[in-house]
This record gives C-alpha cells, structure tokens and sequence, in this order.
C-alpha cells in the first residue's frame, strides 16, 4: 500500500507545476539563515554583514538600488523561484514586458526588509520602483497593467537581451 501511496504522489507531482496544492496538500520549504551557536564552526563558514564595517547604511543601498535599476524588485524569493505568491505574480506581470528586472530577496536578511519598508513607507511584499519611483505591490502593478497604465511606464526600459 505505501508503495502505491507513494506511486500516486509521484505521478502527481509529474503532472503538476511546483507551488500548487497537491491532492489538497500544501508542501512549503523553509530556509534558516539563523547563525549557529556550535563552538565547533569556524569562523570562515559564518555569515558576515558586508556593510558594517564598510560604512554604508541600508538605507544608501536601497536608494542606489532604486536610482541604479530602472526596476527593481524587492520580493519574497527571486524572479526565477518566488517565495510567495504576491511576489510570483509581480514577477510574471513584470516579465510579459520583457524588461530587465533587478531584485533583493528580502527573506535573507531582516534588517533589509525593515530599511525597505521604512524607505518606501509602506508595510507589505513584493514592492516594486520604476525608474525611481515607488509603484507599489502586485496588486497595484496588475491593475496599472489591466488599464495599460504599465506599458506607458515601462516603454522607456529596454530589454539587456
């Protein structure tokens, strides 16, 4: 019986694209970027924090983000494997425009995440700027590309390809 079980998962999984229930289950991959406290890990293999002794705040690197990438994406995950569903749709409406899109996956590092919301004042994932300017989440992208407003502000961003 379990090997049928498992012949069924399978053939499910075969049949399905990944981020979708599967036989009414949801499955979810969690990654820790906690720093282990085990005296036995070298200092080499921890985690360092570039910007603290280079002097530069979040706060500069985000504004160079958003000044330096005609759009850019701060998103659960990244453009080629999303972490959320809001985020996996900012992504697909982006690309439909074949624009180059740069992005900061704000899952690996909280005090990131916390910079963005203050820099853009607004509390919620994926926030997307265009050419400097704070659009908003997938929500709002998706009506602006419904109205067409979208296209009218990406038609000045040409593709890297």
């Amino acid at each position: 019986m379990a090997t049928s079980l498992s012949n069924m998962f399978f053939k499910g999984l075969a049949n399905r694209s990944f981020g979708r229930p599967l036989n009414g289950l949801l499955y979810c991959t969690r990654y820790s970027t906690s720093v282990s406290n085990d005296s036995d890990t070298h200092d080499d293999f921890k985690p360092a924090n570039k910007l603290e002794d280079s002097g530069i705040s979040l706060a500069n690197v985000i504004e160079q983000d958003v000044k330096d990438n005609p759009v850019m994406l701060y998103m659960k995950g990244v453009p080629d494997m999303p972490q959320c569903g809001f985020s996996s749709l900012a992504v697909r409406v982006l690309k439909h425009y074949d624009v180059p899109i740069s992005a900061r996956n704000i899952l690996e590092d909280v005090e990131l995440k916390n910079a963005v919301k203050a820099f853009s004042h607004w509390p919620t994932f994926p926030q997307i700027f265009i050419k400097g300017e704070f659009i908003g989440g997938s929500d709002i992208i998706l009506n602006m590309h419904q109205t067409g407003e979208l296209k009218e502000k990406l038609k000045d961003v040409t593709s890297e390809k």
